[in-house]
């Protein structure tokens, strides 16, 4: 679990910023407030291991300058320090990287404002690849902790785009095997003649054009994780092979004569009703048994509306790096975001703002730069109103 210091003195941000992290299962050592000595942490971090401190321009000022505060983390065995700034004129979040970007410099507007707060978790948590900030997630997330130190196989299930793949991610950087390989293959894009040879890899001359042999995906990910995105693509004629390799734990490559052992947990990913898969004889149900040990359920961004404003905060960071800035969203634009039903999830979001970076300029982001195209959410009534038919007739008939 993550670890951040957080330096009173002078932080006006620091009780909500507390706050926040806290709910979001971070731990916080609060420190000091004014100590101008060495040591100004002023706490025993004897058991602890925080990477990232927060404090105010003011307190590094007080310790003496960049030069102490620098020899003070280093003494705390921190990586990366944040201070950061009020300015009511700018309108942008601007951070200045300095020592390589242990140093995180950020001049923020308006300490009470929701925004700031988000920006601030988000780069005290940049190693956490999931944002949250519905409770909904939360739980989600907390299911995700309690199984990811296991070995157990996980099925999860939910929406396109709705971060399937993320939470993936989350469980093998919460494992036991996270310094392992996390290997991730969807099999919706390979084709079906191929899929057998890179799941379990090929002997030289095994067909047409294998010059070479292949130790295939499951031996990549040896000693690490697994990921078969988009199961239920999988042809029915290669289910029966996973079966078995879920089973016995080998694999048997095309053209070879001798099965070989691979260690890997094993996760899976599936956009459909998987019962209903089952029973329209397109997916073997003792596969789907031996692959839904634990399940986890993804929802849609229309129903975690919370998870909005810290998901967008990390998508105008990623896209948005190579000018130290991260655009201020005005309470106008935020209302358009939330209040829409982004039919097309968490990629839908990152379209939609990819063109308020460029349609803002560089300046704040206001409800003129948010481009929503309502025709996918017409498409998706239709595909609703087609997959509740299915449904329906599914149910009449069992």
């Amino acid at each position: 679990m993550s670890q951040v210091i957080v330096v009173q003195s002078g932080l006006k941000i620091a009780n909500n910023l507390c706050d926040i992290l806290e709910k979001r299962d971070i731990t916080v050592i609060k420190a000091g407030t004014g100590s101008t000595k060495p040591d100004f942490l002023g706490i025993d971090l004897v058991g602890y291991h925080a990477e990232t401190m927060v404090c105010s321009d003011v307190f590094e000022k007080e310790i003496g300058g960049p030069s102490k505060l620098v020899a003070a983390a280093r003494q705390a065995k921190l990586s990366k320090i944040i201070i950061i700034g009020i300015d009511s004129s700018v309108n942008s979040i601007e951070i200045k990287d300095e020592l390589g970007g242990a140093i995180k410099k950020v001049t923020i507007s308006d300490y009470t404002d929701q925004y700031f707060l988000e920006l601030i978790f988000n780069l005290c948590c940049q190693n956490i690849s999931f944002s949250a900030g519905d409770i909904k997630t939360f739980e989600l997330l907390s299911l995700a902790r309690r199984v990811a130190n296991t070995d157990v196989t996980v099925f999860i299930n939910g929406p396109t785009g709705s971060g399937k793949e993320v939470l993936a991610n989350y469980l093998h950087e919460n494992s036991n095997r996270k310094e392992e390989p996390f290997v991730a293959v969807n099999c919706a894009a390979i084709p079906e003649n191929m899929l057998e040879a890179i799941l379990f890899g090929h002997e030289k001359g095994a067909f047409t054009g294998a010059s070479n042999a292949n130790k295939g995906i499951f031996r990549a990910a040896d000693k690490g994780t697994l990921l078969l995105d988009e199961i239920s693509e999988m042809p029915l004629s290669l289910q029966a092979k996973l079966l078995r390799v879920l089973q016995e734990r080998k694999v048997t490559p095309v053209g070879g004569q001798r099965d070989i052992e691979v260690d890997v947990r094993v996760l899976a990913t599936s956009n459909r009703d998987m019962a209903y898969e089952v029973n329209q004889s397109r997916f073997r149900e003792d596969l789907y048994y031996r692959l839904n040990v634990f399940p986890l359920q993804t929802k849609n961004l229309s129903a975690r509306k919370d998870d909005i404003l810290p998901i967008s905060i990390k998508i105008l960071d990623k896209h948005n790096k190579e000018n130290g800035k991260i655009p201020f969203i005005t309470a106008s634009a935020r209302d358009l975001l939330l209040n829409h039903d982004w039919p097309g999830n968490v990629r839908e979001l990152e379209n939609t703002l990819q063109r308020a970076l460029v349609l803002s300029g560089g300046n704040a982001i206001d409800n003129k730069s948010i481009m929503i195209d309502k025709s996918l959410s017409n498409i998706t009534e239709n595909l609703a109103v087609d997959s509740l038919a299915d449904q329906l007739a599914f149910a009449k008939a069992t």
